[in-house]
C-alpha cells in the first residue's frame, strides 16, 4: 500500500478498532470469527456511536479493508477468522495504534480520556507519553493520522481525533460543544429570569407584610 492514508468508512475504523482492541484485551480469541468480530463492533459500552451493523454490510468493509491490506483473513481453521495489520501498513508503532484503536471506538478525546481508555491496550506512564505519541501521528511527514481540535468553551483539555475517514471538518467537530454551550446559555439566562422574578415576588410579600409586622 502506498504512503497515501486511506480513506476509511464509520464501519470500517469499527472494525479496525474492534480487532486491535480484541487482540490486546482477549488474545485467545484472535483472530476473530466473523461472529465475535460483528458482536464487538456493535457493542454497546466503549462504543461512540453505537452501531447495529448487519453481517453484510461486516462483510463488505471487510473486504474494503482486505483490499487496502489492514485486514487479512487467517487460514487454518474450521471457522474464517479476521486479523489487522495496522501497525505494519501504517508503520505506527502499538502505543500509537492503542491510541488510534480508542479513538476509533469511541471517538473524539482528550489525552487524559485516553490515557484511561486505553489502559487496557496499552499502559501510559503519564499523559506527556500519550502527548508525544500523539504528537507524532499529527506530524507524520506521510500524512497525520490525527488532528488536535480546537478547545471547547470552557474545557481544560483539547480533544483529539483520529483522520483515516479523511480530513475533518472543525465546525463540524465543534458543533456539538458549541450547542451544548449555546443550550447551557439559554438554561442561564432562564434561571437568571426566575430568579429575578422570585426576588420581585419576595419584596412584594415582604411590603404586603410591613405594615403587619410594625403593629
Amino acid at each position: 500500500m502506498a504512503d497515501s492514508i486511506p480513506t476509511l468508512s464509520l464501519l470500517e475504523t469499527r472494525i479496525l478498532g474492534t480487532l486491535i482492541e480484541k487482540q490486546r484485551t482477549v488474545p485467545d480469541t484472535y483472530p476473530l470469527s466473523l461472529n465475535t468480530l460483528l458482536t464487538g463492533c456493535n457493542q454497546k459500552t466503549s462504543r461512540n456511536p453505537v452501531l447495529e451493523a448487519d453481517e453484510a454490510e461486516a462483510v463488505q468493509a471487510i473486504e474494503a479493508l482486505k483490499e487496502l491490506g489492514l485486514v487479512c483473513e487467517v487460514s487454518g481453521s474450521r471457522v474464517v477468522r479476521f486479523a489487522h495489520d495496522l501497525e505494519k501498513v501504517l508503520a505506527v508503532p502499538k502505543q500509537a495504534s492503542a491510541l488510534l484503536a480508542v479513538l476509533m471506538l469511541r471517538g473524539a478525546q482528550t489525552a487524559g480520556e485516553l490515557r484511561l481508555n486505553c489502559e487496557r491496550l496499552h499502559k501510559f506512564a503519564d499523559i506527556s507519553a500519550v502527548e508525544a505519541f500523539l504528537d507524532e501521528l499529527a506530524c507524520r511527514s506521510e500524512g497525520a493520522l490525527v488532528v488536535e481540535l480546537p478547545r471547547l468553551p470552557g474545557a481544560r483539555e483539547n480533544r483529539w481525533m483520529h483522520l483515516l475517514s479523511g480530513e475533518i471538518s472543525i465546525e463540524a467537530a465543534m458543533g456539538g460543544g458549541a450547542a451544548t454551550a449555546s443550550g447551557s446559555s439559554q438554561e442561564l439566562d432562564q434561571l437568571r429570569q426566575r430568579v429575578a422574578a422570585l426576588e420581585a415576588d419576595v419584596a412584594e410579600l415582604r411590603a404586603m407584610l410591613m405594615p403587619l409586622i410594625s403593629h
